[in-house]
């Protein structure tokens, strides 16, 4: 007789303990046999963190569970990592919590319990060294948002005196425009004197401008633009303090010497506005082996957002699927009883998939094949469709790249539209067959 085959869980991590984070206290759990007492609570600070490390140590654990709770966990994570732990950082939607009443220790101990058996994912985590740089490059975008807000300050201040000087300037911060606002700071009120100050390649006519400099000169708007250009001056500043931390991450990042020379000349690809003030495409071709500048709708920050978020190791995600979905851009289908239900949208936010969907969104009018396939699918089923599948697009292009060192070769315009309408045919074709017609080609006359 055969013998029954019971579906059990199997002990996949024997010394395996789970942590519940919070701001002031971890709750630890560790299996029942190791010690006395195998839930501990320890404090925040970090004398107690290491203590905690230590008595895990003295139970025997090797790997340890915890939930990404706030920012709580990053000094655990790490210090747990520097004792030698194999630390599963775990999504707390995953963990879901006992039934009846809930405790913080009833949370760690179901933690080592669901981990015990293998039934925890460890969420991406990057090398220290991108780590690193992911921490700079956010507090850049921080700091770029901040100044972006004092841009927008001075607007409201020149709009309250009817200063129409962003109605002539395409950016009242460029040159033209910085020099304008000084002469006002300074005294200038004499709208010919200040529209002698423009750039001679600004569009707009001198009489524009000039019309465009009479208004109220209210003290008050003029206080709030002084106060609102040092503080723009302010975080420009700071912008290009933390550029020399990116760039010095870069060089201990770069496989091999990079020619200064060749720094300074080498092309920059797509321009933005809030550009490093060093010349990154060398550093990241030097750092992956290929240009990802090169890349439609990616420039040097986006590319170096994308990086401080993936990191370069593509081996973390088995497939291409798995990177497309951990970036958060294919759609949650959900199956049951052998039927797609209707997708549910995810609430979260992958910021490396938010800069594939920006880079995406900057394609609707390009005049290449992925412009050609963002406008298709926005005809069919909206803009956000169609930033979410071109973002995907993207993000496909820079996995392949990045994982088999591959350079950026873009399919010809033309021949996209061409395959496409060619297969658009042989569909048509099919159908009719199914339907008993056959396609005739129109005459035309």
């Amino acid at each position: 007789m055969k013998k029954e085959v019971k579906n059990e869980f199997q002990l996949v991590h024997p010394n395996a303990a789970g942590i519940d984070i919070a701001k002031n206290v971890h709750y630890v759990s560790v299996p029942a046999d190791r010690d006395e007492t195998p839930v501990k609570h320890f404090g925040s600070y970090t004398e107690d963190l290491h203590e905690l490390a230590q008595w895990l140590k003295r139970c025997m654990i090797d790997t340890v569970a915890m939930e990404s709770t706030g920012i709580y966990w990053v000094q655990l994570y790490l210090i747990l990592e520097e004792y030698g732990f194999d630390v599963f950082l775990v999504n707390a939607r995953h963990v879901k919590n006992v039934t009846g009443r809930k405790s913080d220790v009833l949370d760690c101990q179901w933690i080592q319990q669901l981990h015990s058996f293998g039934l925890l994912n460890k969420s991406f985590q990057p090398e220290n060294e991108i780590r690193e740089l992911r921490a700079y490059m956010r507090h850049r975008k921080n700091l770029t948002q901040s100044y972006a807000s004092q841009i927008q300050l001075m607007q409201k201040a020149f709009e309250q005196m009817n200063i129409k000087l962003q109605n002539v300037l395409t950016d009242i911060c460029g040159k033209s425009g910085q020099l304008i606002i000084k002469a006002i700071l300074a005294g200038e009120r004499n709208p010919k004197v200040l529209a002698e100050l423009a750039d001679h390649q600004v569009k707009a006519s001198k009489e524009e401008i000039m019309k465009s400099l009479v208004g109220n000169w209210r003290a008050e708007h003029l206080f709030e633009l002084r106060q609102a250009y040092d503080l723009y001056l302010f975080f420009k500043e700071k912008i290009s303090e933390c550029d020399v931390q990116i760039e010095n991450v870069l060089r201990r990042l770069e496989s091999g010497e990079l020619n200064q020379d060749e720094n300074k000349k080498a092309p920059r690809g797509v321009y933005t506005k809030n550009k490093f003030n060093f010349n990154a495409t060398n550093y990241l071709k030097s750092v992956i082996g290929v240009d990802i500048t090169k890349i439609f709708g990616i420039s040097e920050v986006l590319a170096l957002e994308i990086i401080s978020e993936t990191g370069i190791d593509m081996t973390k995600w088995p497939t291409k699927k798995h990177f497309t979905s951990w970036l958060n851009l294919v759609p949650n289908n959900r199956i049951s009883g052998g039927k797609l239900l209707k997708p549910k949208k995810v609430k979260k936010k992958n910021k490396a998939g938010q800069a594939f969907l920006m880079a995406a969104y900057a394609l609707q009018r390009s005049n290449h094949w992925l412009g050609s396939f963002y406008r298709r699918v926005k005809a069919k089923q909206g803009p956000g469709v169609a930033n979410k599948a071109t973002a995907r697009k993207l993000a496909l292009i820079f996995y392949d790249m990045i994982k088999f060192h591959k350079e950026f070769n873009p399919i010809n315009n033309e021949k996209y539209n061409k395959q496409y309408e060619e297969n658009k045919i042989k569909f048509i074709q099919s159908q009719a067959i199914k339907l008993g017609f056959q396609l005739v080609p129109a005459i035309v006359s």
